[in-house]
């Protein structure tokens, strides 16, 4: 069971609005540092940021094929955020749009 403590520590992660949109779209599905920053539309360096807080923070996992490293949520002992992210819009027509060569 989760205590008030690390509920206030992954919302306070959630509290940026590009970890809130990177964690949304990884609703949708596993995404690389490359799609993330084309969808952001923001730097590689600033994304790899947020998601080294995001992965110490416990809420996604890292997975590397070959040069690229793939990120998937981490949600399975916070049913709390699986609620709130839920809630949200849908990130599909942006996951959609992605250039299919961008990671290649």
């Amino acid at each position: 069971m989760t205590n008030v403590g690390e509920m206030l520590e992954s919302l306070k992660l959630l509290s940026d609005k590009s970890r809130l949109t990177i964690l949304t779209l990884l609703r949708e599905q596993e995404l690389c540092v490359c799609d993330i920053v084309e969808i952001l539309e923001t730097t590689q360096p600033n994304v790899s940021q947020h998601l080294k807080k995001l992965k110490t923070g416990g809420l996604i996992n890292e997975t590397k094929r070959r040069q690229w490293v793939y990120y998937s949520l981490n949600l399975a002992d916070k049913p709390y955020l699986n609620d709130l992210l839920a809630h949200l819009p849908s990130m599909k027509d942006r996951i959609n749009a992605l250039n299919t060569q961008s990671c290649d």
